[in-house]
């Protein structure tokens, strides 16, 4: 067998119906829509619309909630912030939440930056964020840094 002797099964491909050709085609005149009514016409779309039967979304329960004014924070990891300490883009010592966003860690600052504590730390630094975990704050002091957590301005302002 060439290349140029492939070939597709038998059957495999098929031509696509072309409706609205005329009756001998098998779906002329009004190419399977039936006659009338809405779906009939171009532009309809009834997504999740079942026929008169309860849809889905409505038949499943309702849980939760969602928040309106949650806060949205840029995450950090550990690791990454050792890694820009590394390559020389960010300096140990004093870090504000203005020197990460500087320093390209985070694209934005959100409602604050929140440190979390994947990866490892060599680097001491002094981090001023709006929020850390647990084991982040303990981590960087194990560094020999310190974390100062701030309230977030938009916390302030809802206050």
């Amino acid at each position: 067998m060439k290349l140029h002797e492939i070939r597709d099964n038998e059957g495999a491909n098929r031509k696509k119906k072309r409706v609205a050709r005329g009756p001998g085609s098998g779906k002329g005149k009004t190419a399977g829509r039936g006659i009338k009514g809405q779906t009939s016409r171009s532009g309809v779309a009834l997504n999740g619309y079942e026929g008169g039967q309860m849809p889905l979304y409505r038949r499943l329960p309702k849980r939760g909630f969602t928040k309106p004014n949650a806060l949205k924070f840029a995450v950090v990891n550990l690791g990454q912030l050792q890694a820009f300490v590394d390559a020389g883009k960010l300096t140990a010592g004093d870090v504000s939440e203005d020197a990460l966003v500087e320093a390209g860690v985070v694209r934005r600052k959100l409602d604050g930056v929140r440190v979390l504590a994947k990866g490892e730390l060599k680097a001491a630094l002094n981090l001023t964020v709006a929020g850390a975990s647990k084991a982040a704050i303990a981590a960087v002091e194990k560094a020999g840094g310190k974390v100062t957590v701030t309230t977030p301005a938009k916390a302030e302002a809802a206050e």
